[in-house]
């Protein structure tokens, strides 16, 4: 649990009573039960890390008791078991719900949060489809663009970050797979796709150096000169412009220099006109 959720969660059951012993959980079921004790129940559970019984008696709070203020923080507090139990699609379910009742909540940054932070724990590796990461990403920019100023933004941002990087790894991948198997074409549009999309990712020197190879491969070496000018430029120092520097070389293809492309602008304009297509 990351230091922002366990703080939130600190700050919604900050002023709840000691909880009952453990006969009342088995009259839950039968009795309406007082609506402290359900919520101190659950508060409890969730103490001992029994986090699918605590959501239970969250819930249980809500039903009968719908209409306290009780209600409110449990819907939440259900939410934040269920994410701790990793039940993330239920987690998400009541975090939703609670932003359509209560969209106006000072807890509601909190709501976004643990919904993009469900979505951001289900992020599988590389080789898998990466629905569940975009998903991630669009709700971390949700907390970000919503309460930018807020602790759940500044943790969410480096989420981003790590979410995109995925992505691109994802990219590159596919790319890789084209690029070994003579699909250059293919290759370069992967290779294209991390560049424009997850430019600020460490995976853009590889990719401009894949689109190199793709393109002498091609035998076009003109535009495989053009994208390795960029790569000189924005990464002289990196072992991708290296190894790109030697191919180049052995083809006998001259690459501008740094001094060239400021002297020059058009050729850079050329260069990135050339990758973004």
């Amino acid at each position: 649990m990351t230091l922002v959720l366990r703080a939130a969660a600190a700050l919604i059951i900050a002023s709840v009573l000691a909880a009952c012993g453990a006969n009342d959980r088995e009259q839950l079921a039968y009795v309406e039960t007082p609506v402290e004790r359900l919520y101190n129940l659950g508060f409890d559970a969730l103490e001992r890390r029994r986090f699918d019984e605590a959501a239970a008696y969250f819930d249980e709070v809500e039903r009968q008791h719908p209409f306290s203020e009780w209600a409110r923080r449990s819907m939440l507090m259900a939410a934040y078991a269920n994410y701790e139990a990793q039940l993330y699609s239920e987690a998400i379910s009541d975090a939703e719900r609670f932003i359509a009742l209560h969209p106006g909540s000072s807890s509601a940054p909190y709501a976004y949060y643990l919904i993009a932070i469900s979505h951001y724990e289900q992020i599988y590796d590389v080789g898998r489809d990466q629905s569940t990461t975009r998903n991630a990403l669009q709700a971390l920019e949700q907390v970000v663009n919503r309460f930018p100023e807020t602790p759940y933004a500044q943790d969410a941002r480096l989420k981003m970050d790590m979410t995109r990087d995925h992505l691109a790894g994802k990219e590159m991948s596919v790319g890789r797979w084209y690029l070994r198997n003579g699909y250059y074409l293919a290759s370069i549009n992967r290779f294209q796709n991390v560049i424009r999309d997850y430019q600020t990712t460490s995976h853009t020197p590889e990719a401009l150096h894949r689109m190199v190879e793709a393109y002498v491969a091609l035998g076009v070496d003109e535009e495989a000169r053009q994208i390795a000018s960029v790569l000189g430029y924005n990464f002289p120092g990196s072992q991708w412009y290296s190894d790109t520097y030697d191919l180049m070389t052995e083809r006998g293809v001259a690459l501008p220099g740094a001094e060239d492309m400021e002297r020059d602008p058009t050729l850079l304009r050329r260069a990135l006109d050339r990758i973004f297509g």
